[in-house]
C-alpha cells in the first residue's frame, strides 16, 4: 500500500510550525517557532505581535520542514492547517499559506481542528493506540473529557464551565509572583512544596459529573493571598499602607509562618490534578473503556501524569500520552489528525476560512 505524505501548518496561537507526517503514525520532520520568550515580557500572549511573527516565520519554517523530511512538495498527497479554535490574526496566517502552497501545487486541502490535533499527537508517539478510547485535553484554552469512538467521531462527555486547567496555572502563577507561562513554572515548584499546606476546594458541578470549573480554585488562591495580607497588617496601619502599593512579587512576606510559596503551587496543583484525575477514571469506568489517553500543553504536567498513571493502573486501564515537544502547539498532531480526514476522503476548498470559537465537532 503506498503511503500517504501531509505537510501540516499550524499557527493557532504563538507558535509557528510545520511538519512532514508520513500515514498519520510518523512525523518525518517537525519545526517549531516558538515565541515564548518574546510574549514572555508582556506576561502573556499578544495576539497582534503573535501574528505578525507568524507573517515573518511561516515561510522558513515550512521550508525548514520540508528540508528536514528530505523531500519536496512534489512528494506531497496534501497540505493540512490549523482553522481554529485559535486566535484569529495567529489562524489567518497558517490558513493563508496552506491555501496559496495547496493551490500552486495543485494538492488537496484539510482544515483540522485544533484539539482534534491534540487528540492526534497520541497516535505518533503511540503507534499501537486505536480508538476507541478517552481522551482527557487539558491545554490553555481547553478542558475536555471527550470519547474517541472512532477517527473522527468524537462525544463530549464533560468540558470546563469557565477557565481551562493551563488558564488557571498561568493566572495563579503570575498572583504568586512566578510569571508567564505559568504551567511549567508552577509544575517545577509544587516538586518543592507541600500538597497538604492548603485546602483548596475541588468544584463539583451540578448536572454533569464530569465537567469541570476551575475560577473557584484559582479565587481560592487569591483569596488566600489577600487575606494573609490582611492579618498581616492588622493592627499596624502603617504597614497596612505601605501594602496598599504592594505589587504581587510583595506577597511573600505576608505568608503565615511555615508557607511558603512552593506549598501554595503543590497545594493549587494538587487540587486541579485531583479533579482531573477522579473525573477521568470514573468516566473511563462509566464508558467501559480500558484505555484513557492525555493530550494538550497540560499533558506534560509531571503531577498530572504521575498521579494518573498511579490511579490507572489501580483499576486496570491503561494510559497513553505524548512525548513533550507533542504536548504543546505543534504541525505534526496536525498532520495525523489530517491523514485520518483524508483517509476519509475529506477536504475543503479555498473558501476555508479561520474560526476562532470553532467548537469540538463542528
Amino acid at each position: 500500500m503506498k503511503s500517504t505524505y501531509i505537510l501540516a501548518i499550524e499557527s493557532s496561537c504563538d507558535e509557528t510550525a510545520a511538519a512532514v507526517v508520513k500515514d498519520g503514525r510518523t512525523a518525518l520532520s517537525n519545526v517549531i517557532s516558538s515565541q515564548i520568550a518574546l510574549h514572555t515580557l508582556y506576561g502573556g500572549v499578544v495576539p497582534e505581535i503573535a501574528s505578525r511573527k507568524h507573517i515573518e516565520h511561516i515561510v522558513p519554517v515550512i521550508q525548514e520542514a520540508l528540508k528536514e523530511a528530505k523531500m519536496t512538495l512534489d512528494e506531497m498527497d496534501a497540505v493540512a492547517v490549523t482553522y481554529g479554535p485559535g486566535l484569529v490574526g495567529s489562524l489567518l496566517v497558517g490558513v493563508g499559506a496552506a491555501k496559496a502552497i495547496a493551490y500552486a501545487a495543485k494538492k488537496p486541502l484539510i482544515g483540522v481542528h485544533h484539539i482534534e490535533g491534540h487528540v492526534a499527537a497520541n497516535y505518533l508517539s503511540n503507534p499501537e493506540l486505536e480508538p476507541p478510547f478517552l481522551c482527557l485535553i487539558v491545554s490553555g484554552g481547553h478542558t475536555h473529557l471527550v470519547m474517541i469512538e472512532d477517527y473522527g467521531s468524537y462525544r463530549i462527555l464533560g468540558r470546563t464551565h469557565d477557565d481551562a486547567a493551563g488558564e488557571a496555572y498561568d493566572k495563579v502563577a503570575r498572583a504568586i509572583g512566578l510569571g508567564y507561562p505559568g504551567g511549567p513554572k508552577i509544575d517545577r515548584l509544587a516538586k518543592e512544596g507541600n500538597p497538604e499546606a492548603i485546602a483548596f476546594p475541588r468544584a463539583h458541578i451540578e448536572g454533569n459529573p464530569y465537567d469541570f470549573s476551575f475560577s473557584g480554585v484559582k479565587s481560592a488562591v487569591l483569596n488566600y493571598l489577600n487575606t494573609c495580607k490582611m492579618k498581616a497588617s492588622a493592627g499596624e496601619p502603617e504597614r497596612h499602607a505601605d501594602m496598599a502599593h504592594a505589587g504581587e512579587e510583595d506577597y511573600l512576606s505576608y505568608l503565615p509562618e511555615g508557607i511558603t510559596q512552593a506549598d501554595i503551587a503543590a497545594s493549587f496543583q494538587a487540587a486541579v490534578v485531583d479533579v482531573l484525575v477522579t473525573r477521568t477514571v470514573a468516566a473511563a469506568k462509566a464508558e467501559g473503556v480500558r484505555k484513557v489517553a492525555l493530550a494538550g500543553g497540560v499533558a506534560s504536567n509531571s503531577a498530572l501524569r504521575s498521579h494518573m498513571r498511579e490511579i490507572c493502573e489501580a483499576n486496570g486501564l491503561s494510559l497513553y500520552y505524548p512525548e513533550p515537544i507533542l504536548c504543546t502547539d505543534n504541525a505534526a498532531m496536525i498532520g495525523s489528525a489530517a491523514y485520518y480526514e483524508y483517509r476519509r476522503g475529506i477536504t475543503h476548498d479555498w473558501t476555508l476560512n479561520a474560526v476562532p470559537n470553532l467548537k469540538l465537532g463542528e
